[in-house]
Formats: structure tokens, sequence, C-alpha cells
């Protein structure tokens, strides 16, 4: 199946969800809502009132709903969806800094929630610490295959959809796990060649003619890269070894490369 979703394409919706608080309050809503603006300051430890703001501006951007309550004094809030999407491939320069500001965003949360499962992860039972932790692979591909890889792996994790709108078919053993996507690209693009000067066609009779003061071009050496000792460290970033899936722990953060996940520009789920 697949799970209803809001695509963002306006650069002021883009910004207006790039807040934390809103992706927080988002999440909260997919997993537990309907919430009133009470019950989700609760949950997140703010205020009423900043919750009720960031709540409707939610709804101006189309990602959350006021629904019917049990009174009329506080009628609680829903999410539109269950995922959130906005194109990263626009050629819009507004869009595509929108969409840089709420890429951040979200890998700063991916971060701490990282991080809080790490600091909790030693009390995990054994059999989810040997499935769950970080890890990379370096693959060689085109776009246009990376793009392909990543419709499968989508394809994989949407067998699993239904367990998320309906909890009567999640088995009495499961528990949500989130698993992040994070296609990086570890080169930067290589730089073009310089184009070459048109060859002057010179008459099969002509004479080289010396010119006074002209000094003979220098054999050009080596560069300085191929001249740098062995001992000095590089200016740009090391390379990290691929590490095997698999093991109790996996790479830092910093040295992940392509967990399985969602696809770049969306977020799977969104719940905090």
């Amino acid at each position: 199946m697949s799970l209803p979703e809001v695509k963002l394409s306006d650069p002021k919706a883009l910004r207006g969800y790039a807040h934390p608080l809103r992706m927080a309050l988002i999440g909260l809503l997919r997993q537990h809502g309907p919430l009133t603006a009470t019950q989700t300051a609760e949950r997140l430890g703010e205020s009423v009132p900043n919750c009720s703001f960031h709540l409707r501006q939610l709804a101006k951007y189309g990602l959350a709903e006021r629904v019917p309550g049990a009174d009329a004094r506080e009628r609680p809030w829903r999410a539109t969806a269950h995922n959130t999407s906005w194109d990263d491939a626009s050629d819009d320069p507004q869009v595509r800094a929108a969409t840089d500001a709420l890429s951040a965003t979200q890998l700063a949360l991916y971060t701490r929630r990282a991080e809080e499962f790490l600091a909790r992860r030693a009390d995990e039972p054994a059999a989810w610490r040997a499935v769950t932790g970080f890890a990379d692979r370096p693959l060689y591909v085109t776009a246009d295959e990376m793009g392909r890889l990543t419709e499968r792996i989508e394809a994989l994790l949407a067998e699993y959809d239904d367990r998320v709108t309906d909890p009567t078919k999640r088995p009495a053993d499961s528990r949500k796990v989130t698993l992040v996507q994070l296609a990086v690209l570890t080169d930067p693009p290589p730089a073009e060649p310089p184009a070459e000067p048109p060859a002057e066609t010179a008459s099969p009779h002509a004479r080289p003619v010396a010119v006074p003061g002209t000094p003979r071009p220098k054999s050009v050496g080596p560069t300085a890269a191929e001249t740098a000792s062995p001992h000095a460290r590089p200016a740009g970033p090391t390379a990290v070894p691929a590490t095997p899936r698999g093991g109790p722990v996996g790479p830092t953060a910093a040295e992940a490369g392509t967990p399985r996940g969602g696809s770049a520009g969306k977020e799977p789920g969104g719940q905090p």
C-alpha cells in the first residue's frame, strides 16, 4: 500500500516546515493523534500557547487540521498525511535554498534521535542490539541507477506500510524502528577540463620566426600534490573505509554512509 503524503513545493511552506518543534508536532500527531494543543504541550514539554501557534502554522501549510472533539472548548488536531515530501531537483534557487534548510533541520533531528538511541542502547535486549545501529557501504552508480535502487528499497519497505495505519496488523513483539536513508556523494563533482584553443593551421612552407626577448618555455614539473611529503596530512576529509553490516555498534554517525530508509527529499513518517 502507499501511505498518504503531503508534498511541499512552495518556498514559504518549505521554510515554514523547517522548524524542529513543528516537525516534532507532526510526528506526534501521526503517531498518537488526534491531540489537543494542551496534550501536545504535555508530551513535548512545551507551553500550550507555543504549541497552539505552531499547530496553526502547520495547518496553514496543509500539514495539520482540526477535527471534532469531545466538547467545544478545545478541538484536537490531526496530521493530514503520514509522509511529507519535497522536490530536491528544482531549478528554482528559492526552492533549492528552502529545501536545503529543511533537509538541514531534518538531519539535525535524525542525529539527535541516533544519539538518544546510543545513550540507551546498552539496555536493549541482545536480539535488538544485533539488528540495529549504523553501517555504510560505498557504491559506484549512475544517477539513474541510484534512482532505481531507491525505488527498490521503497518498494521493499512498503510491504510494512499497513502496520503503520492499522495497529492490529503489528505482531505482538514488534517495535517501532526508524530507518533513515542518507545517500550522500562522497566526492565533489569532477572539474571540467579547460577548453583548448583552436589549433592554428600553419602553412607547410612557413619557417619559425624567432622573436627577440621572448624567453624559452620551461618544462612543467609535477604538481604540488605529486610532490607532497608522504607524512603530510591531506587538506580534505580523509576517506573512511566501508564498515560491514552486522557489527554490534557500527561506525559513528559521521562515518555512516547509506543506511536503509526513505528517499532523499522525503520524510518517512516524520515521527519523533
